[in-house]
């Protein structure tokens, strides 16, 4: 009787979670031609966020040192530190977003691990003050601390947090943890969001660190997997993602499917980027960068191997895609010029 009910919780574990079972949607994708490929700059450490200013020029945080770097003409000069940050594992520095007012307000956004949690601040070039803008996203001690923030087109920011190792988090929505949150530039919960008067704005993600949106409005997410898949999700507000319940597909409609699924060791996606019908992933452990359709279907890699790890990719003002590689994060094979910030123009 034993056995019996075990082979039926085994069934009833098919059905439900499907994704175990299942390969991946995209799998030994072929090559893609990259088109040119330049490095801008070297000998950076860990970059991690990047952003453009108006006046062309960009912005990049380094996890590690804390400090946030102005490139422009191949130099990089640091700008900004951000010494309240503390650095551990995959914590630190993280991401960073300019303002759409950055005209009239100059406010440059930056995500970081603090000694106690991950928090959001904000401060002009500069200007040594800095703005506390939100404080009490959980942090892991020394994984899935979330990171990236980015502007949306409707001028709210959205943050992509991670689980901080407490995977029921997630399907918590009074929690910060495993979710992404829209929020007015100051910090409020943004006026639509689903939940009434709270930050989540979709929730049962384990670690996303890649955020974008296509031309329509549609917003898309990268998320890190645990041993099985790495997901590209099209946004929803409100939506369940199912996380730790479901990893990868599944037969389960309380949860919103992913538009496609990789095996972690093929991918490990971190930035993103949406330019014209193709989602752009940099992957970590895949050492490669994706180019897939937004129908989740004529995936191609580039890069693969030709650069280590890749932590993000943006597009930059001339139209080109700017790929920051992340060698130095404890976890590559640094090499000579490691890291870099790659220009690629498809």
């Amino acid at each position: 009787m034993v056995a019996v009910a075990a082979l039926g919780a085994a069934v009833v574990g098919v059905g439900l979670w499907r994704g175990w079972f299942a390969d991946p949607s995209v799998s030994d994708a072929p090559l893609g031609r990259p088109g040119s490929v330049q490095t801008l700059v070297r000998d950076l450490a860990a970059p991690w966020g990047l952003a453009f200013l108006p006046d062309g020029t960009a912005l990049v945080t380094e996890r590690d040192s804390k400090r946030v770097l102005q490139v422009s003409g191949g130099t990089a000069r640091e700008v900004a530190r951000i010494e309240e940050a503390a650095p551990s594992g995959e914590g630190g520095l993280l991401g960073l977003a300019v303002s759409p007012a950055y005209a009239t307000d100059r406010w440059v956004y930056v995500y970081y691990t603090a000694a106690d949690d991950n928090r959001i601040a904000r401060l002009r070039l500069g200007e040594p003050a800095r703005e506390i803008v939100l404080s009490g996203i959980p942090r892991g001690s020394r994984t899935h601390n979330g990171g990236r923030i980015a502007f949306g087109p409707d001028g709210m920011l959205y943050v992509g947090t991670g689980d901080a190792g407490d995977r029921d988090a997630a399907q918590d929505r009074n929690s910060l943890a495993g979710k992404i949150l829209r929020m007015t530039p100051d910090g409020r919960p943004a006026p639509g969001n689903p939940f009434r008067d709270t930050l989540v704005y979709s929730y049962g993600h384990r670690n996303v660190q890649g955020l974008g949106w296509h031309a329509d409005g549609t917003m898309w997410a990268a998320e890190f997997g645990q041993n099985h898949y790495d997901e590209l999700n099209r946004i929803r507000a409100g939506g369940n993602y199912g996380w730790p319940e479901v990893e990868g597909d599944s037969d389960d409609n309380r949860f919103v499917a992913p538009v496609a699924t990789w095996g972690t060791d093929e991918a490990s996606p971190s930035g993103l980027a949406v330019v014209g019908d193709r989602v752009w992933l940099a992957c970590l452990r895949g050492q490669r960068l994706y180019r897939i359709g937004t129908d989740g279907q004529a995936a191609e890699a580039l890069l693969t191997g030709d650069y280590g790890r890749l932590r993000h990719v943006a597009p930059a003002p001339d139209g080109s895609l700017w790929v920051l590689t992340s060698n130095r994060d404890g976890r590559g094979s640094p090499e000579d010029g490691d890291d870099r910030i790659l220009r690629l123009v498809p």
